[in-house]
């Protein structure tokens, strides 16, 4: 209301004026306070996607939709591609990218130019060979973290590209890291869970499992949940690193968890999709196409009661999040290892057959869609009304799309 019409309104309307008023901010407040927290997405800011799924409950869901018809912004040289573990992060107006070449650029959202770029290791010439980056990088105020293929974890300066510390695990390390306060927390295939101090990279605790962690790891409260090679769901306090639940699952995953709640979605290598009740250590509700077991190893995007996750199948599957029944499929024609995101009412996903797709999050219904010339395995980033996503392969680029 502009104050500036309060002398014109007739003294005889101004009460009911106010009563309604009054009515309509109670409401909406009342609406607010009422509202589910599990149908909500993580409170961000919309120009941001900091790490893998955009918040520690790892639901791919943005804070903002995306302008209906979306154009090729600019384009970017990503050597080797990204894979479908990793997915750009975004912070400050700037894009940030791990590469299978063992790059790490940061580009400005904008118009897609080089600020810094960050080598996993020395590269005295073109044909030197260094370690990949797998995962994808997540991004703090002051710093950026990402692992790479030879068991190293980086911790760069955001500003300057320049490198802070470095840790050494046993391993590769295909795990997206979780920054929590001071600590950041990841996974390797050394078969453990470490927790670093943010500062200095002095390791807080580990956690050894039975096996190589694939996933990253998705944070509720004072919990980390861990899904890998050996079968379980792990539950681990985050402050001592103490191991409080393990639940035998009888299926590796290589996907990660997204949490709603006491509620865990996640994908197996078998090729069911599972609702598991953390709390009770019981599976929910099983999910799965009898004539078409594959794998799934892209995570789940979650809104409200719907979950959406692509599969090796070639499809992209909708499901009640109550019931595990299904309420659409989309077909593609290759595998679905891109993790989807969830803008406004769409979800955005690519596949191996170098399509970008958009369809509607309500029905499935093709809305958008863009041809490269490489697969999309890699998760797709949303901020600031772009969409972000990289390719894998010789000639692969990260995209960058919105309203021109």
């Amino acid at each position: 209301m502009r104050l500036t019409a309060i002398p014109l309104i007739n003294r005889v309307l101004m009460p009911l004026a106010l009563v309604v008023l009054c009515v309509v901010i109670t409401f909406g407040q009342e609406d607010r306070r009422s509202t589910s927290g599990s149908d909500r997405p993580a409170r961000r800011k919309a120009e941001a996607w900091p790490n893998f799924r955009n918040g520690h409950e790892l639901r791919g869901v943005a804070a903002s939709s995306l302008p209906a018809q979306l154009e090729l912004l600019w384009s970017h040289p990503i050597p080797d591609g990204m894979v479908f573990t990793s997915a750009p992060a975004v912070l400050g107006g700037k894009v940030y990218a791990s590469c299978l070449g063992g790059e790490l650029v940061c580009l400005d959202l904008k118009t897609g130019k080089e600020a810094w770029k960050y080598l996993s290791a020395p590269k005295p010439t073109p044909d030197t060979f260094i370690p990949g980056f797998p995962s994808a990088p997540s991004v703090s105020a002051d710093t950026v973290y990402v692992g790479d293929e030879d068991g190293v974890f980086h911790a760069v300066d955001r500003q300057t590209g320049k490198k802070r510390w470095v840790l050494q695990t046993q391993a590769e390390i295909n795990s997206s890291a979780a920054v929590v306060g001071q600590r950041v927390i990841f996974g390797s295939y050394d078969a453990k869970l470490y927790c670093l101090e943010t500062k200095t990279g002095k390791i807080a605790w580990t956690f050894e499992t039975a096996d190589r962690i694939n996933g990253s790891p998705a944070i509720a409260g004072k919990h980390t949940f861990v899904t890998g090679c050996d079968q379980h769901l792990r539950m681990i306090n985050i402050e001592t690193g103490k191991q409080e639940q393990d639940m035998a699952l009888g299926s590796f995953m290589i996907a990660s968890p997204a949490i709603v709640d006491n509620m865990l979605y996640v994908g197996t290598h078998d090729g069911e999709f599972l609702a598991i009740d953390w709390k009770k250590q019981v599976v929910v509700w099983r999910y799965s196409d009898p004539q078409k077991m594959q794998p799934y190893h892209a995570s789940a995007a979650i809104m409200g009661n719907r979950i959406v996750v692509g599969s090796q199948d070639k499809r992209v599957h909708c499901i009640d999040r109550k019931t595990g029944k299904r309420l659409w499929v989309f077909g593609t024609r290759a595998q679905v290892n891109s993790s989807p995101v969830i803008a406004g009412k769409r979800v955005y996903f690519g596949s191996a057959d170098r399509h970008v797709y958009g369809v509607e999050l309500a029905t499935g219904k093709l809305v958008w869609k863009y041809r490269g010339k490489s697969d999309f395995n890699a998760a797709p980033a949303v901020a600031d009304g772009r969409l972000l996503i990289g390719s894998e392969g010789t000639q692969a680029r990260l995209l960058c799309f919105g309203a021109k």
